[in-house]
């Protein structure tokens, strides 16, 4: 889910991260790693954004990865084969501290073959410039700050002036997520409003998820037990995947009930459940969000 988040906020506030990275708020679009096909690209956490100036390739990282600097030199390859003129950036964003050599590693080394490539340590960065940028607030808790959770509630204080409602919806919600890694549910649904998230795409996109899954349950044990018992079925288990979706999303408990019509102990007892690993097909993932 988290994967998903940085692409979704990189996809949407381009300028915002071109700012950043770039030191220019130039406009970018998605690349899709399709036009770059040798072998499929399947990382996760990659992503491909271009202008007529520059492409920006990022990949974003919660863990060390020692395949990291290879990875990146094939990329470089492969933009080269397709964009042979156009100055590329590269850069890897590792989000969680980690005392790994790995997440210093900016080198591709083989013979003669020699490849840089720019890496970013969130928790290095001054604070001020994820403050700066409304794509770049979800990103704050996770940087050089003494205190994330009152680094959170100035983020939340801009957030709500922020005037376009589902701008406001998606920034909330992607800050909600990604500052789960800082901090725990209590402080996050303390400080930031759970109307205000109500209609972003991420959440929206954990309701789809939820029903796909039940619903596909449902008609398979409709098959077996009957058609209105199958249904009847699929409708709680459509409940009970929703639920467990947002749970493994770190959204409060209290929210979880209210989307789902659930109670606070049935919403409670499946929390017990939501550090499983999810089995979701990615067949339900909506094009948005889907993974390369």
């Amino acid at each position: 889910m988290i994967d998903n988040i940085c692409k979704f906020l990189a996809e949407s506030f381009s300028a915002d991260f071109a700012s950043w990275l770039l030191g220019e708020a130039i406009t970018l679009t998605k690349l899709e790693p399709s036009e770059l096909s040798v072998e499929p690209i399947r990382a996760d956490s990659v992503i491909f954004l271009e202008s007529t100036e520059i492409i920006l390739h990022i990949e974003f990282q919660t863990e060390p990865n020692k395949n990291i600097p290879f990875r990146m030199a094939d990329y470089r390859l492969r933009l080269y084969r397709k964009f042979p003129d156009k100055p590329i950036h590269q850069v890897v964003i590792y989000l969680t501290p980690s005392q790994s050599p790995l997440v210093h590693e900016n080198k591709f080394n083989i013979g003669t073959l020699n490849h840089e490539f720019n890496v970013i340590r969130l928790w290095e960065q001054p604070t001020e410039i994820f403050q700066q940028y409304q794509g770049l607030f979800p990103f704050a808790t996770l940087s050089k700050t003494n205190d994330p959770a009152e680094t959170l509630r100035q983020v939340a204080n801009q957030i709500e002036n922020i005037k376009d409602k589902q701008l406001q919806s998606n920034v909330a919600a992607s800050t909600a997520i990604i500052s789960g890694i800082a901090l725990n549910k209590e402080i996050i649904q303390r400080l930031l409003r759970s109307e205000i998230m109500k209609e972003s795409v991420i959440y929206q996109e954990i309701l789809l998820e939820g029903k796909a899954e039940g619903k596909a349950e449902g008609k398979a044990e409709g098959k077996a037990e009957g058609i209105a018992e199958g249904e009847a079925n699929g409708l709680a288990k459509a409940s009970n995947q929703i639920a467990l979706n947002m749970l493994r999303s770190n959204i409060a408990i209290d929210l979880v009930a209210q989307f789902t019509g659930l109670t606070l102990k049935q919403v409670q007892r499946l929390q017990k459940l939501s550090t499983k690993p999810s089995k979701m097909p990615k067949s339900s993932k909506t094009k948005r969000l889907e993974k390369p």
